[in-house]
């Protein structure tokens, strides 16, 4: 089974960890310099009265109190590099795995795996971590007070127990309900994200109160979960701060009676209190930080799980440049995680050259089909083949380049109309650019824009018409020369010349022996393609000449015509 890229990442920091808990083991050693100073102090200067002995002691322990420090500086800034590492390592693939999980039905449409990503590196550039590598040695501060009386090792071991016990039940309290107010948030943040995209439909159909009450709803019960955890988490930390005083009074008690039994002497009993103040530290430090320890640890759950949902693509062998020969063979898919299909043995071929129009009412399994042939789902039977191979074959990367794409839900992204059409290609040239803008038409609507190809088109293109919207979508698809271009529903958005621009691109398509396909809804947006195949309820009604398909009288378009139709007659009443 292939390990996800967050625990190779992990094993990848093992080494500077390591070096981490190196450190660890020195600054836990120098922690001792103070107890042992002032028992030294009391022991030996005060009841000698020698003050070279106690200048050559205080500059001794200044000089390892001074590395001490630098020691604590170093292991700090190793585990900020850790974080800043590891998010490094870990950013290009969540990102990626990201956006081809948000393919999937029911996703999580918030960013939350980039969330994760800061939460983990947050909290390994935190204090957290240092408590956890600190926690280790509590058995040796307790060993040592065992070497200056076994009743004051008992004493500290008892008190280890019970901060443990308070530590062990504030994670066992706290646990459910920050997962489920985690959750909650995820699911209210989801929601405002849809509402900002979609503001203009919340205004203009009365949909903000609505929205707002159930974003509310969420909100509540979240702040009602994290309420019930913080009030238990706060409840473990007083308790353990009140027990670990407790313990200093009872250290110092039993040390002072061990004391006036000639047992121990003073200095002892004062360096046994600070030692077993060092030693239950991380542990209260562990309860305080405990939030943020939850929160990393189901952060580095939801990566790894996504990893799992979304694998990366595995290594292809690299295939020739695609001349375009498209064969669809008895393909039988449905939407992911779902076992109805949505079509069924759908078997067509085209060849370089060839334009193919898809018509068919709506729920026929279009945009089925166009997932498909793009890579975006994959089929349960049958095969989607380009130049023979499989499209599993075909690296996606190097299957971006081969098919131009134009789906039916714009999306332009915010930047410049000329990144937007390249794709974002740090590499792009400008020849290409422009020559894409010209065989889908729109070079001259650019060119009207305010900086032409250097326009700022906003979020989504929001400063865009839908018509320029779609065209330069439309430029995007065929940037690069692409084989195959794949058209859904091209000219929903366009007026008389926008389609006379759309006819003219598939015509110089099909001349430069490119493969076409064409879904619609118009019947106008088919008059430049050469085969139909007319779908209804995900099966295959006809497949042929686009002559033949019409003029049968056996196969009705009328289903796909309707939704015009229905258009102009309200129109013209």
């Amino acid at each position: 089974m292939q390990v996800s890229p967050i625990k190779q990442t992990f094993r990848r920091c093992r080494g500077i960890l390591l070096m981490t808990g190196f450190f660890s083991f020195f600054i836990n050693l120098l922690m001792l310099t103070v107890p042992l100073y002032m028992l030294l102090v009391y022991d030996r200067v005060l009841t000698s009265g020698n003050l070279s002995t106690l200048v050559a002691l205080t500059v001794l322990a200044g000089a390892l109190l001074a590395i001490m420090g630098s020691l604590e500086l170093v292991r700090s800034r190793i585990l900020v590099r850790v974080g800043v590492r590891m998010e490094r390592l870990l950013s290009e693939q969540v990102f990626d795995a990201f956006m081809r999980r948000a393919v999937l039905p029911r996703h999580d449409n918030a960013t939350r795996p980039l969330q994760d990503l800061s939460t983990l590196r947050d909290f390994l550039s935190g204090p957290g971590p240092l408590a956890l590598f600190d926690a280790p040695w509590a058995p040796v501060y307790l060993g040592v007070l065992f070497l200056f009386h076994p009743l004051l090792g008992y004493v500290a071991t008892a008190g280890a127990v019970l901060l443990f016990s308070v530590a062990l039940l504030n994670e066992l309290t706290t646990r459910r309900p920050l997962a489920e107010a985690g959750s909650l948030i995820a699911e209210s943040q989801a929601l405002a994200t849809a509402g900002h995209r979609n503001a203009e439909v919340l205004g203009s159909m009365n949909m903000l109160s609505g929205l707002r009450a159930h974003w509310q709803w969420y909100q509540q019960h979240a702040l009602g979960r994290q309420r019930a955890a913080s009030d238990r988490a706060s409840t473990f930390l007083a308790l353990s701060k009140t027990l670990r005083l407790a313990l200093q009074a009872a250290i110092l008690a039993v040390g002072a009676g061990l004391a006036v039994n000639l047992e121990i002497t003073a200095g002892t009993m004062i360096a046994a209190s600070i030692i077993m103040s060092r030693g239950l530290a991380p542990v209260e430090q562990s309860i305080g930080s405990w939030k943020n320890f939850v929160a990393a640890r189901s952060a580095f759950h939801r990566l790894d799980r996504l990893f799992q949902e979304v694998p990366a693509p595995m290594p292809r062998t690299e295939l020739p440049r695609c001349h375009g020969h498209l064969r669809v063979e008895r393909l039988t898919a449905g939407p992911p995680g779902t076992r109805r299909p949505a079509l069924s043995n759908i078997d067509f071929e085209l060849l370089p050259g060839q334009a193919l129009g898809v018509l068919g009412p709506s729920a026929s399994g279009k945009s089925t089909l166009v997932r498909l042939l793009v890579g975006i789902w994959q089929p349960q039977r049958g095969n989607v083949r380009i130049d023979g191979a499989r499209l599993a074959q075909w690296h996606p990367d190097r299957l971006g380049y081969e098919i131009g794409y134009l789906p039916q839900d714009i999306e332009l992204f915010s930047g410049t109309v000329r990144q937007n059409i390249c794709r974002f290609a740090d590499d792009a040239n400008d020849a290409g650019v422009v020559a894409a803008a010209l065989q889908a038409g729109v070079h001259d609507v650019i060119l009207q824009l305010p900086d032409g190809y250097e326009t700022q088109i906003g979020d989504a293109g929001e400063r865009l018409s839908g018509g320029q919207r779609q065209r330069i979508a439309l430029a995007r698809a065929l940037y690069g020369d692409p084989a195959i271009v794949i058209l859904d529903e091209p000219n929903s958005n366009l007026d008389a010349e926008g389609e006379v621009a759309l006819g003219q691109a598939i015509r110089d398509l099909k001349a430069q022996g490119r493969t076409v396909v064409v879904v619609a809804h118009r019947p106008s947006a088919i008059a430049a393609t050469d085969k139909i195949l007319v779908l209804d309820k995900g099966t295959q009604r006809a497949f042929g000449d686009r002559d033949e398909i019409i003029a049968a009288p056996a196969v009705s378009l009328k289903p796909a015509a309707q939704p015009v139709a229905s258009l102009q007659q309200r129109q013209a009443s």
